[in-house]
């Protein structure tokens, strides 16, 4: 036999939100609809969790017809009493199976989550949120503080019953299939609280004598908490800083030391290493050259476009003349000579 094809009737079109974009949207459930700190979380709400989760997710059919839910916590004390208002009895007013329905054990003793087996003592509050505030005139920011939550576990029995085997057998399908990972989660006022499947037993009635019905319970342990919004906290901030400046309205310009002090002139220093005796170059500007220092140097002639101009002082030269300077060492080796020139 072919494995039958699984058919998608609806494609996501936008990605689920993972890591930090996913806790962004679980805060925002939980502020939903109402103030910036969570709604409270007590006995009562984990009790209605349970009755929703079970009847959205643990319903089962049977001839074509959801099987019904007691809609209320059950214990055996009032048993009879909500026996008269069930809508799913036959016409003795006796409860007509099937029916499903949800028992608490009384006692609830100090939880296990793992999330919350630290705590810390003294009721400790704790930064929450800081919510900007305006009251027409100034522009403030309150702080909110909440204290640990109060770890519970809490008991209940899911019973289920019925006079035939097929739903019976529905019902186990259900819950193996919801519970395979051991545990499942329901969703509280924004919060997901997890709910760990404990034992299964079978407390069926076969007497001869009497009627024949199964009756299979299946206990669950919710590892909820407590949160009271009695014990939440607002505080204000601080509301505003003011600063003050005190600052010149002159504006007054540095003074910047000139370099050099005139522009004009400027040095040109001249190397002749090693056997070199002759400087060529072609200027670029015109000034007027004159002889500052020497070392190493007898005698020194000065070649403009080639015309000998001696050692005339100071040396016009104008610009794209053909400058050479050709030396005569006192002493093999290095000889410089420093002159200065000034711009025309």
């Amino acid at each position: 036999m072919a494995f039958p094809k699984q058919i998608i009737k609806n494609l996501p079109l936008v990605p689920d939100k993972i890591l930090s974009e996913r806790r962004k949207e679980l805060s925002e459930y939980i502020t939903k609809d109402g103030t910036y700190l969570p709604k409270s979380v007590l006995h009562a709400d984990l009790d209605r969790g349970m009755l929703d989760f079970v009847k959205d997710e643990l319903k089962i059919t049977s001839e074509g017809k959801v099987v019904p839910m007691v809609d209320i916590l059950l214990t055996t004390q009032n048993w009879a009493q909500f026996t008269e208002t069930w809508s799913f009895v036959d016409t003795d007013f006796n409860a007509k199976p099937p029916f499903i329905t949800v028992v608490r054990q009384p006692e609830v003793k100090y939880g296990t989550n793992p999330s919350l087996q630290y705590t810390i003592p003294n009721r400790k509050q704790f930064y929450f949120a800081v919510v900007p505030n305006w009251n027409g005139n100034q522009k403030g920011a309150d702080v909110y503080t909440i204290p640990q939550p109060v770890p519970v576990d809490i008991n209940y029995s899911v019973k289920i019953v019925c006079n035939r085997m097929r739903e019976l057998n529905q019902f186990n399908k259900v819950v193996l299939q919801k519970f395979s990972s051991r545990q499942a989660y329901t969703f509280i006022k924004g919060q997901y609280v997890p709910i760990i499947s404990t034992n299964i037993s079978d407390e069926s009635i076969m007497d001869i004598d009497k009627r024949k019905y199964y009756i299979q319970t299946y206990d669950f342990t919710m590892l909820g908490y407590l949160i009271d919004e009695e014990e939440f906290e607002v505080k204000p901030a601080i509301s505003r800083v003011l600063q003050v400046f005190e600052v010149e309205t002159k504006t007054r310009k540095q003074k910047r030391k000139k370099y050099p002090e005139n522009p004009k002139n400027f040095e040109l220093n001249l190397s002749f290493p090693g056997n070199n005796v002759s400087y060529i170059h072609d200027m670029e500007y015109m000034i007027n050259m004159s002889l500052v220092s020497e070392n190493n140097v007898s005698s020194y002639d000065v070649y403009i476009n080639g015309d000998n101009f001696g050692q005339m002082e100071p040396i016009p030269i104008n610009t794209n003349d053909n400058l050479e300077i050709v030396i005569t060492k006192t002493n093999s080796g290095d000889s410089s000579m420093l002159f200065n020139c000034e711009l025309l």
